[in-house]
C-alpha cells in the first residue's frame, strides 16, 4: 500500500518562482525546500520542495536534465472555489502570461467554470459549485 501520494511538478529553473506564486494565490505554505548548485542559468535551483494548497501536498523540483517534454492540459489541478469572486481572481492571475483553454462561463455541467494554463505551463480547472 502506498505511504503517500502527491502531485509532482517538474520545472526547468522556475520551480521556486511557480511554488511561491501558487502559495500566495491559494494561501498555501512551503513545508520543505532543498536547493542545489545553480543550473546552467546560474540561478540556484530547487532539488526538491514540498508545499500545500487547500490541504493537498505538492512536490516540485527543477530538472537537472534537459528534456523534450513539458506539462500538458490532459493533467490539471482542479480547484473548487468558494465563490465567483475567488474564481475570477484566480483565473486572471493564472491566465496572466499563460493561455486560456476555456474562458469563465456556464458550460452546463457548471454555472461558473474556467480552464487555464499558467505561465509555467501548469493547467488549472477552476469551478464554483
Amino acid at each position: 500500500m502506498a505511504h503517500a501520494i502527491s502531485t509532482f511538478l517538474m520545472f526547468e529553473g522556475k520551480a521556486e518562482e511557480a511554488m511561491m506564486f501558487y502559495i500566495e494565490l491559494f494561501k498555501g505554505k512551503v513545508t520543505a525546500i532543498q536547493r542545489r548548485e545553480p543550473l546552467e542559468s546560474g540561478k540556484p535551483s530547487v532539488e526538491l520542495a514540498t508545499f500545500t494548497l487547500g490541504g493537498q501536498t505538492f512536490m516540485c523540483s527543477d530538472s537537472s536534465v534537459k528534456h523534450n517534454f513539458s506539462f500538458t492540459p490532459s493533467t490539471s489541478i482542479y480547484v473548487q472555489c468558494d465563490d465567483e469572486m475567488e474564481l475570477a481572481s484566480a483565473f486572471h492571475q493564472l491566465a496572466e502570461g499563460g493561455q486560456i483553454l476555456m474562458p469563465v462561463d456556464n458550460y452546463g455541467f457548471s454555472k461558473k467554470f474556467a480552464w487555464v494554463q499558467d505561465r509555467f505551463g501548469v493547467s488549472w480547472q477552476l469551478n464554483v459549485a
